[in-house]
Parts: structure tokens; C-alpha cells; sequence
């Protein structure tokens, strides 16, 4: 009689991230599906990775449910948890946390940058049919004269058909972006170094050099990371290129533009800017850019908030639970590509 196969334990996880993380991105219904695939080590909740209680609970760990706030998991963290061998990460990038000692123990390491970035394409694309339309300026204007519209002078430069949008990297966001595009009558660029022409098509756009992007659509959406090599990426010469009124959609990173020639841009009215980022994160109270017309500042919302969490504690279930099975990862982050989330 063949002998009973054993069951497969559950890794025993902990979770490492900022207590404000942990009561926004953890509710009741994500602790209580985190703990029906592992054996679950929570509370306490991993803020610091120093103290006699983490170095308590990182004896035994195997996999780290990581979230903002995670403290670096450097040499020392690393010491501490001999054992652990998986990150499975809660946001997007994975820079702050993850350092070279993990690449070189081989810790495996999976983002939910997938997950997270579906609200922001969804905001991108909002934007971009809403600065179509200009609706923002006409309901403005709307509102101030209290009489009827005359929709036959509208101008022709007003709508969404055959516009053309121009998207700045094929990220995680990027790339959704113009798959969120696909049912609209719109025209879809696509720069990326490191995307072919053939690539670009693929993914439902055409491929074209940084200085055609700029010059050649009606809005730009920025959706690269912020590196050494692209901070100030998008210059004065290439907003100086976009065409009249075109728009500019800002959701990665501030310090990818040259803001000082962005609000030049938008305050003399050549162009509009829709900024969910701005360089610094908070501009000055007095910076010109809180009362121009031409320009919509949004608070960093773009990304999961309120009930969007739950998707991002749904995927690191959902990893935890191909960690237990010995299935691999769904969304793996290889080392030579964490630098790249945004």
C-alpha cells in the first residue's frame, strides 16, 4: 500500500510595513485570507527591523509581506532571519526595501506593481477623454455664466476623435494605459528606448522617438520612472515642442519634467499640464501653478487608495499562496528590473 503523501506546511509569514500602511492596506477580510494560506505572525507588525520583538519574530520567517513604510531588509535585517527566502510586496516598487543583500541570498521577490497600476491608467485615461472634451474649463465657465452653451461653436479643436496621445515609457502603467485605450477613437504613440517598433505595435501603439512624441500629440502622459538618466527627462526644448494646447499628464514622478519650464509653459498658456506629481512633492503655497486655469493639481491620488488596496492584498495572497504550493510567482521582480518600478 503506497505510503499517504505528507502535507505541504504553510510558510510562516510575517508583515513589514508602516503602522499607517498596515490600517489602511490590511483590514480584517485581507489579515483573515493572509492567515488562511500561511501561518500568519500577525500582530506584531514589523515597523522597525532593530528591536528585541522583530529579531523575535524574524527567527522563523520564511516569506515578508512587505508594504509602504517596510524598513530596509539590509545585512543586519537579513542576519536576523535566517530562514526567510520570499518578499511578497504590497505597492509598487521595491527600491526602498529590498536591497542588493537580498538579490545575493537569493530571496525571491514579487511587487504588486500590476495591481497597482490599474488605478492610475484608469485616471490617466479619465483625463485624457476629460481634457478632450476640456470639461473641467467649460464647466468652469459654465457655471460662472448660468446661461445655456452654444454647441455649434464649439471649437474643432475640442474632442476625442482621432486625438493623438503620445505615451512616455511602457511601464507596468504605461502599457495599460494603452490597452485601456483601445475601445477609443484615438491615435496612441509610444516612446521607449528599449521597445521596437514591432514591440509597439504590439502593444497597440506606434513607436516613435522622444522629440516626435512631444511634438506630434495633443496630450503626453509620463509614465516613466524616475533614474539618474530621466531626471529632467522631459526638458524645456521638449515642451517647448508640443503642439498648442496640447496637454501634459504627470503621474509618475515629479523630477522626470523640468518643472521650472512646465509652469513657464502652462502659466503663459502654450499648453496644459494635469499634475498628479509635482517636483517638490508639495509646491510652495505661493507657487503660480495652485491658480492657473491651465493646470489641474491632483494630490498623488492616481495610485490604489480606499477601497483599491484590496486588490493589492488580493495579489500577495494570492502569491503567498503560490509560494505554499511551490508554484513560483505570478508577478516576480528579477534584480536587474526592480530599479525600473517606478
Amino acid at each position: 500500500m503506497p505510503a499517504t503523501p505528507r502535507p505541504r506546511s504553510l510558510p510562516r509569514v510575517a508583515v513589514a510595513m508602516s503602522a499607517e500602511a498596515a490600517a489602511a492596506v490590511l483590514d480584517d477580510a485581507a489579515v483573515a485570507a493572509l492567515a488562511g494560506v500561511s501561518e500568519l505572525r500577525y500582530p506584531p507588525l514589523l515597523d522597525a527591523f532593530g528591536t528585541e520583538r522583530a529579531r523575535a519574530v524574524l527567527g522563523d520567517v520564511e516569506v515578508l509581506v512587505t508594504g509602504w513604510g517596510c524598513p530596509p531588509l539590509d545585512t543586519a535585517a537579513l542576519a536576523a532571519a535566517p530562514r526567510l527566502r520570499a518578499v511578497v510586496h504590497t505597492a509598487g516598487s521595491v527600491r526602498g526595501h529590498v536591497t542588493p543583500a537580498c538579490w545575493e541570498r537569493g530571496i525571491a521577490v514579487s511587487s504588486a506593481a500590476a495591481a497597482n497600476a490599474l488605478p492610475v491608467a484608469e485616471y490617466t485615461v479619465a483625463m485624457i477623454l476629460l481634457t478632450g472634451k476640456r470639461v473641467l474649463e467649460r464647466a468652469r465657465a459654465y457655471t460662472a455664466a448660468r446661461r445655456p452653451d452654444d454647441p455649434f461653436a464649439t471649437p474643432r479643436s475640442v474632442g476625442n476623435h482621432r486625438r493623438v496621445v503620445g505615451v512616455l515609457s511602457a511601464s507596468h502603467i504605461g502599457r495599460r494605459v494603452i490597452e485601456l485605450l483601445r475601445p477609443y477613437d484615438l491615435e496612441v504613440l509610444l516612446h521607449d528606448p528599449y521597445v521596437t517598433e514591432a514591440g509597439a505595435a504590439a502593444l497597440g501603439a506606434r513607436g516613435v522617438g522622444l522629440g516626435e512624441l512631444f511634438a506630434a500629440s495633443d496630450v503626453v502622459s509620463v509614465h516613466t520612472p524616475l533614474l539618474p538618466a530621466t531626471r529632467g527627462l522631459v526638458s524645456r526644448a521638449l515642451l517647448d515642442a508640443m503642439r498648442p494646447d496640447a496637454v501634459l499628464i504627470n503621474t509618475a514622478r515629479g523630477a522626470v519634467v523640468d518643472h521650472e519650464a512646465l509652469t513657464r509653459a502652462v502659466v503663459e498658456g502654450r499648453i496644459r499640464a494635469v499634475l498628479d506629481v509635482t517636483d517638490p512633492e508639495l509646491l510652495p503655497p505661493g507657487h503660480p501653478l495652485w491658480d492657473c486655469d491651465n493646470a489641474l493639481l491632483t494630490p498623488h491620488l492616481a495610485g490604489s487608495q480606499g477601497n483599491e488596496w484590496r486588490r493589492l492584498t488580493d495579489l500577495a495572497v494570492a502569491e503567498v499562496a503560490r509560494w505554499a504550493a511551490r508554484d513560483g510567482f505570478a508577478h516576480p521582480v528579477a534584480p536587474e528590473r526592480a530599479e525600473f518600478l517606478a
